[in-house]
């Protein structure tokens, strides 16, 4: 039988207690005490129930609940200042939509910076959105409805759910790329401008298709095109701007997960998992087509980018149209 030499006795052992500290290093991250979740917006909307619907699968996985917390005004930037603000431990973050990309170009005086305030996690759904006109307009495509427009510049009406609202930008980029003039009717709510559309008071609507499909469903409108890079599950039948000869035209309204600026990668890491884990469930995935909801999931890195070529995107259209809020 060999003998053991000294040395290799004190390498064994030196192992020995190495591997519970190496264990606890590569442990992934948890958070020790509920996760506050900034919602910006209104309860019982679109972004704060896509948030309770996935919030609690993500829970599942993590071993701590979210408390939602809406915190609305200032579209969006009076949630954002209190997650700009807090420790950037993962116990607090936000869930914001598109204005996230569109408040710097037409906000002044912010306390915080979008640019440096936030750590981007995930564009966690996309809400596509989609031309409709009302029953009795002649357009059946949208080459008919872009004829009809040049035909009679500035007089033909499309409503959105608001001034300077992701609607309205990919409105403005629509027009410059068709070489049209639209009348813009801007309601406060995706909800307002459908009801117009369906009592016919506007010609169109560029709404999401949640806040368009009842109109369209009820024989009042039809739908022309959606803005996305594919057609979507929720209205298959409908085909994209880019199939119709408008390409890069896929400015929708989303919603997405930010935490504080200097999160730790780790951190970063462990929350976009579980918000993976919770956008592969099906029942999530049901829930979430019941709101016209596009699951996505992007990667920390992807969705940074994204955020990034967004702003500078949205700065351009806001200067262009020289748009200002209400």
């Amino acid at each position: 039988m060999t003998r053991t030499t000294r040395r290799q006795t004190l390498l064994a052992l030196g192992a020995t207690l190495a591997a519970p500290a190496l264990a606890r290093a590569q442990a992934p991250w948890r958070p020790s005490r509920p996760i506050r979740l900034i919602v910006p917006f209104a309860a019982g909307g679109a972004a704060d129930s896509a948030a309770r619907t996935i919030t609690p699968k993500m829970a599942e996985r993590l071993g701590q609940p979210f408390v939602v917390e809406n915190r609305t005004g200032a579209s969006g930037a009076l949630g954002g200042h209190v997650v700009a603000q807090a420790q950037p431990d993962g116990h607090t973050l936000l869930w914001d939509a598109s204005s996230h990309i569109v408040n710097p170009a037409l906000m002044r005086g912010l306390a915080f910076d979008y640019a440096t305030a936030f750590t981007p996690i995930s564009l966690v759904t996309s809400f596509p959105q989609v031309l409709a006109v009302a029953q009795d307009f002649p357009a059946r495509s949208l080459q008919d409805y872009v004829a009809a427009a040049k035909a009679r510049p500035g007089a033909i009406s499309v409503g959105t759910q608001g001034n300077a609202t992701a609607a309205h930008l990919a409105l403005v980029q629509f027009m410059q790329q068709a070489g049209i003039e639209l009348l813009h009717v801007p309601f406060r709510g995706g909800a307002e401008a459908a009801r117009a559309l369906a009592g016919a008071n506007v010609d169109s609507a560029l709404i999401t298709a949640l806040s368009a499909g009842p109109v369209v469903d009820g024989g009042r409108a039809r739908f022309l095109g959606v803005l996305a890079a594919r057609r979507v599950g929720v209205r298959p039948e409908v085909p994209t701007f880019a199939e119709q000869g408008f390409p890069g035209i896929e400015i929708s309204e989303w919603v997405a997960l930010f935490a504080p600026a200097g999160t730790p990668e780790p951190v970063v890491r462990a929350l976009y998992e579980a918000l993976s884990a919770a956008l592969a469930d099906q029942e999530v995935r049901g829930r979430l087509a019941q709101l016209a909801a596009e699951p996505v999931g992007s990667p920390p890195e992807e969705f940074a980018r994204f955020v990034r070529e967004g702003r500078e995107t949205m700065a351009r259209l806001v200067r262009e149209a020289n748009i200002r809020l209400d």
